[in-house]
């Protein structure tokens, strides 16, 4: 027993609960007797599917394929602090139950969802024990490691820092904007690709070919329901396996036993594609800078394709909208100045229109951008007026110019000097100054030379 009373853990022995529900299916991190049976009932054909090492890994060559670096870390156990971002299904779970077979440091896994302050002080205090009483190690594996705020990656840090733990973390969203700056700064960040159709492909073959449970099913699966299974899963290997479950144990056998599973049979289990878009993480902002980029390039079919690609992914209307008023005053600018106005009536439209019928409204001012001529004069205009700002902000405004609302300011000579320009020809006051000295003949507006802009003033 230890000071405390609780019976010591081996270094092989599954934290309660956790390791049983991140990593079923790998022996040395589960009470005996737990993955046989696991194996033989309900776990899904994703966990049993799970690659056991590096070698059955499949996709990501350029991050644990041979002679790369992080393959080179784990097969020497040798594993660093390390960030794996990367989108469902790509392998981040799966490689941190790899790391977790081969190491012989003390395994601590942690799901972001569940955890707190609490749960990061037992693993903490665990690991100085571990460390104090026999010199092993501790890694710390936090699964959704976005989901911890910042005050709970603070309280991870000092002890990444301290070498108490090595952590590996797993997540779907950037970590630039979600995990805090001295976390990464201390931890290698690796991206996961979304996996191929061949990828894809040959895991769901491999698990026709090995899974016990399904060769139970006697199987008799269509070239054309593996090829929609590999185009509805969009890259997520967990959602490929999913549908070819769905699909297999769905179908029914026939008179001599075989389950035939065809392509109306995977289409029929309702699953729409998977689409690697989330309004709050990377794809959102990915998608909608592909869109800006093909509206300021005038390629109007570029940017109602990506239009299509953000609308049918759920993406809000007035988000769209709202960056289309940006792009009109940014991109089109005074080139037409009528784009502003049809960029508003837009999302005016889309406001009291909403779904589906905002898609209207939205694709004619997306062409109308895209075809427009183009001018950022006012957006460099005002960075240079800004820039000028900056240095000097805190000059006087000339006296001339300032507001004489009352006796007394009229008194101290406000407004003195100042000529009304509709005193004067074309309504134009010569060599008036309407800058601080410091600031003044600093031209910020240069004109373009298409559209409207490119007329003459009095034209």
């Amino acid at each position: 027993m230890t000071p405390t009373g609780r019976q010591p853990r081996r270094r092989g022995d599954a934290p309660p609960g956790l390791q049983r529900d991140l990593f079923a299916g790998d022996e040395p991190r589960l009470p005996e007797g737990a993955v046989g049976d696991r194996r033989r009932g309900s776990a899904p054909l994703a966990t049993r599917q799970r690659p056991r090492d590096l070698d059955d890994f499949v996709g990501q060559e350029a991050v644990v394929g041979p002679g790369s670096p992080l393959r080179g870390m784990i097969e020497r156990d040798e594993t660093p602090s390390l960030v794996l971002w990367g989108p469902p299904g790509s392998g981040k779970t799966t490689l941190a139950a790899i790391i977790a077979r081969r190491t012989q440091r003390y395994f601590e896994p942690l799901s972001a969802v569940d955890a707190g302050v609490a749960d990061i002080r037992r693993v903490v205090a665990d690991a100085r024990q571990r460390r104090s009483a026999g010199g092993v190690e501790t890694i710390l594996f936090i699964d959704e490691l976005h989901r911890f705020n910042r005050a709970q990656q603070d309280h991870v840090l000092p002890h990444v820092e301290d070498g108490t733990v090595t952590l590996i973390g797993a997540t779907t969203e950037n970590p630039s904007f979600y995990v805090v700056a001295p976390l990464i700064s201390r931890a290698r960040v690796f991206k996961l690709d979304v996996l191929s159709e061949e990828d894809i492909r040959t895991i769901v073959l491999r698990a026709l070919d090995q899974d016990e449970q399904l060769a139970a099913l006697d199987l008799d699966v269509a070239d054309d329901a593996i090829d929609t299974i590999v185009g509805l899963a969009g890259g997520d290997a967990r959602s490929a396996l999913n549908l070819l479950e769905l699909a297999a144990t769905s179908t029914r056998p026939d008179g001599d036993g075989v389950r035939h599973v065809t392509r109306e049979a995977v289409e029929t289990t309702g699953q729409r594609p998977t689409v690697l878009y989330d309004r709050m993480g990377d794809a959102h902002y990915d998608h909608i800078s592909a869109y800006i980029k093909s509206v300021r390039d005038s390629d109007p079919d570029g940017a109602l394709y990506w239009l299509a690609r953000m609308l049918e992914a759920g993406e809000d209307p007035l988000f769209v909208a709202r960056r289309m008023v940006i792009l009109a005053a940014e991109d089109v600018g005074l080139a037409d100045p009528q784009a502003l106005v049809v960029a508003v009536s837009g999302q005016q439209a889309v406001h009291f229109l909403g779904m589906p019928e905002a898609r209207l409204p939205l694709a004619e001012v997306t062409v109308y951008l895209a075809r427009a001529p183009k001018s950022n004069s006012a957006y460099a205009a005002y960075t240079r007026a800004a820039a000028d700002v900056e240095r000097t902000r805190n000059d006087p405004v000339p006296i001339h110019l300032r507001n004489a609302a009352t006796r007394l300011m009229r008194d101290f000579g406000y407004g003195e000097g100042y000529r009304y320009a509709h005193d004067f020809e074309g309504h134009v006051v010569p060599e008036q100054t309407h800058r601080p000295p410091s600031a003044e003949g600093n031209v910020y507006y240069e004109p373009g030379t298409l559209g409207d802009e490119a007329r003459p003033r009095d034209a």
